[in-house]
């Protein structure tokens, strides 16, 4: 049954400060270059991105690069570890004047030559929330590799197909790209802003809890009149810093539900899909890895030029998708245990941005 998204034709009442766009960032961060994870088995990290659709790009005693079909030489590095947990994600900037403001901010590192795919330099900071940032420039691009086109559908206008019959290939959808990474965070005024202030990002639209405070903000590169991905990057107010998902672009819908088809046949647990978001607009299908981390195949995302304002809109479970299975409780629910609920506890005594009101509204939201 298809959900409508909730009506923003009234304003909303703001509670408390909405992340806003920065009128004179540090710098503006081109693209998402890659997602940083460390994993105790590299084996079986490998053998699920390559079920996802990833290709190996390098692979070295203690870590592994993957990669989409795109010109990024990797998007996604996995480092040995005894424990499974992110780490951080790199973004490409403009120039190496770029690095170089980034490197006078606080905690920053000092610009360093990369060895990994594609090369170029660096510079590692570390956000409010403790995640790490790897800014980059001068990385190499790797050659593309081939990929399927998308289909051609006959529709009721238009039947472009004519004495020709539909048939995807039975694998692995190819993965055009990394699209964007989610996060939790209970400092969510201070990360929010440090993204917007240092990395230019644009908030394309903002979830608000009942009260007016903001529980999420889609967070876009600002590109100026060059359209960029409805978000890069998504904040989300938890109650401790964590990894929700990150997103991979597949060519159209029916390398969506490939996917959905190989990564079932091959015993990997589903989280939630097929659907279409209300704001991102994407075709979406999500699955866990072996450590229980989501990872989203999408098509057919929202392009918004720096033009775009910013909207906001109410947060609840019938906003998540325009159509679809409806988002189940496992899919937000975090698998507690002891050092979770210290976490939480401290983080109720010492975080502005998180109340055990605001966690009670988001429990019974989502379960």
């Amino acid at each position: 049954m298809s959900r409508q998204p909730p009506s923003t034709s009234q304003p909303v009442a703001l509670a408390t400060p909405q992340p806003a766009r920065h009128p004179q960032p540090t710098v503006r961060a081109r693209a998402l270059a890659h997602l940083i994870f460390e994993r105790p088995d590299l084996e079986q990290a490998e053998r699920f991105l390559g079920d996802f659709g990833l290709t190996l790009a390098r692979r070295d005693a203690d870590c592994l690069y993957l990669r989409g079909t795109g010109p990024v030489p990797y998007c996604y590095r996995v480092e040995r570890a005894a424990q499974a947990r992110f780490v951080g994600f790199g973004l490409a900037v403009a120039s190496r004047e770029d690095l170089q403001r980034l490197a006078h901010l606080p905690g920053a590192s000092a610009i360093q030559k990369l060895g990994t795919p594609g090369g170029g330099e660096s510079v590692s900071l570390r956000d409010p929330s403790g995640f790490i940032v790897e800014a980059i420039h001068g990385q190499q691009p790797a050659s593309e590799l081939a990929h399927r086109p998308p289909l051609p559908l006959n529709q009721v206008d238009e039947a472009p197909r004519i004495n020709a019959t539909q048939r995807p290939p039975v694998a692995p959808p190819d993965i055009i790209k990394l699209g964007h990474v989610v996060l939790e965070v209970a400092d969510y005024q201070a990360t929010c802003a440090w993204y917007t202030e240092h990395f230019g990002f644009i908030p394309s639209d903002v979830q608000v809890l009942p009260d007016g405070s903001p529980a999420v903000a889609f967070l876009r590169l600002d590109l100026g009149d060059t359209p960029a991905d409805h978000h890069t990057l998504a904040l989300a107010q938890g109650f401790m810093a964590a990894y929700s998902h990150s997103a991979y672009e597949v060519v159209d819908a029916d390398a969506v539900g490939m996917g959905q088809r190989v990564l079932r046949e091959r015993g990997w647990k589903h989280a939630w899909g097929m659907g279409r978001h209300i704001l991102g607009s994407q075709i979406f299908d999500y699955w866990q890895d072996p450590w229980g981390d989501k990872h989203e195949h999408y098509c057919d995302g929202d392009l918004f030029t720096a033009e775009r304002p910013t909207g906001l809109h109410g947060v609840s479970p019938e906003a998540m998708s325009q159509w679809g299975q409806r988002m189940p409780k496992s899919f937000t629910k975090p698998a507690m245990n002891l050092q979770k609920l210290r976490i939480l506890l401290h983080n109720l005594r010492h975080s502005p941005d998180l109340t055990l009101r605001k966690l009670i509204t988001l429990a019974r939201m989502f379960g």
